[in-house]
């Protein structure tokens, strides 16, 4: 009754949202050994603090990807057959909250209870460092779409995951070469972020980058509150007597939230230019309550950092008129994974000259090293052994303006920076790349 219990509201929501589930597709039934469906099974946060600003919206767009792909309304390249090579898509849809341990039990139940043909999935970098290893014991294609741990493909290798989107160096790199283009002047930066891996791991590289590019830059404090933790008025209280030139954020979602309205109170967006690396999800809630002068990413080209071209419309499109509002960026991810799995399965085909269903092997294959167009742009898998995404990184800062024709907080000084600018070279481990300098 547990299981069911969660089944039934997630497809109400479906259903209110309009997710109509798959219909057969006419052009697969020539191809040999063609499935009825494609089952994937989808993770994402749909209870707890991550659900909301992420979780959420990845579902979200995974049901509008579904939807999408099962009619056939994705643009170009995707749109000459419907679903998968002209099998629909059926999507099952898991909440990642619970740990690592559970999560891993989840997993084990996707793959071999509900025979899912490949999982989706991952916020949590524990839970995808967890699922990895499982993933190539069960031989089961698995696509990270939001997890930031650059550890994934650096410390080890797997055959059967992959990632395509970008790891977390892109946000530190990038801000820290926003930050030097935009204040060349400063000379002392501080930081607030959660104590666990993500907010180590993100000043870590933030400091670093820093450093390489001025090392004469010095460390205020640092600060590492709880994560959920709330109340942050300590942690402003300090930044305020140390006045550093910057404050660097990783903190994300309901964190964020809490203490930019926290800090703006108080004032510290007046004395010291606040970066925000996560910042996209947070500014259409806080639209009329964020300050000028604060600094915001979206962990690539997504959202209000997007590149709005044709593809971008489409989806801004599609999803404000299923789900009713603009995609975050955890709803970009969620879309790359999509069309990185479709893509790969068509270019396996295609292969077959669409005479018989690829072997799962052969889609391995073609997503390896594989590039494919995106509402983002172009995603290329460079690095991790073509299993790992790269990105450019786009900040941009906060006007204190709200654009009426779009309800969208207006940014300006928008930068981006090139694949090869915040990403380390294939095989080189990122921090020994940005501390020699961004060299190999």
């Amino acid at each position: 009754m547990k299981k069911l219990s969660m089944i039934i509201p997630l497809l109400l929501v479906m259903a209110l949202a309009g997710f109509s589930g798959p219909a057969p597709c006419a052009d697969a039934a020539e191809i040999q050994g063609a499935p009825e469906k494609i089952k994937i099974g989808v993770v994402t946060f749909l209870s707890g603090p991550a659900s909301s600003p992420f979780g959420i919206p990845g579902r979200n767009s995974a049901m509008v990807m579904v939807e999408q792909l099962n009619k056939g309304k994705v643009p170009a390249p995707y749109n000459e057959h419907k679903g998968i090579g002209g099998v629909p898509i059926e999507i099952s849809i898991i909440d990642e909250a619970g740990g690592a341990d559970a999560q891993v039990s989840e997993y084990r139940r996707l793959v071999l209870d509900e025979k899912v043909d490949l999982v989706i999935g991952y916020i949590s970098s524990s839970d995808a460092l967890a699922i990895a290893p499982v993933a190539d014991e069960l031989e089961k294609l698995t696509i990270i779409y939001d997890a930031g741990t650059n550890r994934l493909f650096e410390e080890d290798d797997f055959e059967h995951v992959f990632r395509t989107k970008a790891h977390q160096i892109i946000d530190s790199v990038g801000a820290a070469k926003y930050v030097m283009e935009k204040h060349p002047d400063v000379k002392s930066i501080a930081g607030i972020n959660q104590d666990y891996a993500w907010g180590h791991d993100n000043w870590e590289a933030f400091e670093a980058s820093m450093k390489a590019l001025n090392p004469d830059i010095k460390v205020s404090t640092t600060k590492f509150p709880r994560i959920y933790a709330g109340d942050y008025s300590a942690e402003i209280s300090s930044l305020l007597r140390l006045k550093p030139d910057i404050v660097h954020t990783s903190l994300w979602g309901g964190d964020l939230e809490g203490f930019l309205i926290q800090a703006m109170s108080r004032g510290l967006h007046e004395q010291s230019i606040i970066v925000a690396t996560a910042g996209d999800p947070i500014l259409p809630r806080l639209r009329g309550e964020l300050k000028e002068g604060i600094i915001v990413g979206a962990r690539g080209p997504h959202g209000a950092l997007g590149p709005r071209h044709d593809f971008d419309d489409w989806f801004r499109k599609a999803f404000k008129e299923q789900i009713g509002e603009r995609p975050v960026y955890p709803a970009y991810h969620m879309s790359q994974a999509f069309l990185a799995v479709k893509n790969a399965y068509e270019k396996a085909l295609a292969e077959n000259d669409f005479k018989s269903w690829p072997e799962m092997a052969q889609v391995r294959k073609a997503l390896k090293y594989s590039k494919f167009e995106t509402p983002s742009g172009v995603i290329e898998l460079a690095i991790g052994g073509g299993h790992q995404g790269v990105e450019p990184s786009v900040y941009g800062t906060t006007t204190g303006k709200v654009d009426p024709d779009t309800d969208e907080i207006i940014l300006r000084d928008i930068a981006k920076f090139s694949v090869k600018e915040v990403n380390a070279p294939d095989g080189v481990n990122s921090l020994d790349w940005i501390r020699n300098g961004f060299k190999e």
